[in-house]
């Protein structure tokens, strides 16, 4: 079966995966762009002059072996776009995802073609039923879950995400939207690695464990 997988999402040291008040101007709140300063320097977001070294490493597995997307109703664009039915994305007329995309919002409408092979499409659906969705369309290619925080946590407390890859910047921001709520003793359940770099983020892998096989008695 397919993978769930989060990638690149980045927080503050107190948790905060965006600030507020997001605006069309502020996708991220007060946060403005400096969660995702790191990634904007490597290769990966780049292409050639980028940095290379771990910072690329861990950003170019955004893209590798994803076959579909679910996002939440704030990643697709700020308060209250559902009342505008021009609104396509922050991401222009080729958003960057290029697969099946689906956004969950308790307003859903009509589905998006977009150029590059993106199609959005609008559920008001729990997080198991939305990923039943994707993984259809995804083949057998990887869901990746985009964000923002609140749909990492209710994928992650329902027990949906193989592989979460979290990036912890060294800035404080006090306000916004949290992705840890919730998700006490998550070692329990996932194995945890660390790798800090030169740019100053410390990169947090956390891989599902995989039940054991039952030992057959002799």
């Amino acid at each position: 079966m397919s993978e769930v997988r989060v990638h690149n999402f980045a927080i503050s040291l107190d948790g905060f995966g965006t600030g507020e008040p997001q605006t069309r101007e502020t996708p991220f709140g007060h946060a403005g762009e400096r969660l995702h300063e790191w990634m904007f320097k490597t290769r990966a977001w780049q292409g050639p002059g980028g940095s290379e070294g771990p910072d690329h490493a861990f950003a170019a597995r955004n893209e590798q072996g994803i076959g579909a997307e679910i996002m939440g109703a704030n990643k697709f664009g700020p308060p209250g776009w559902q009342d505008d039915p021009d609104w396509k994305g922050w991401w222009g007329p080729n958003p960057p995802f290029h697969t099946p995309t689906y956004v969950l919002t308790h307003r859903p409408r009509p589905s998006i073609d977009m150029d590059g092979g993106t199609t959005y499409h609008f559920l008001n659906a729990a997080p198991q039923e939305a990923l039943e969705q994707a993984r259809e369309a995804a083949g057998d290619r990887d869901v990746r879950i985009g964000g923002g925080a609140s749909i990492i946590r209710d994928f992650v407390a329902a027990g949906l995400v193989d592989h979460l890859h979290i990036v912890q910047v060294p800035i404080l921001l006090g306000r916004g939207s949290r992705v840890w709520d919730g998700l006490e003793a998550l070692e329990e359940t996932y194995d945890i690695e660390t790798t800090s770099t030169a740019s100053g983020v410390t990169h947090l892998t956390l891989t599902k464990r995989r039940p054991r096989p039952v030992e057959q008695a002799e």
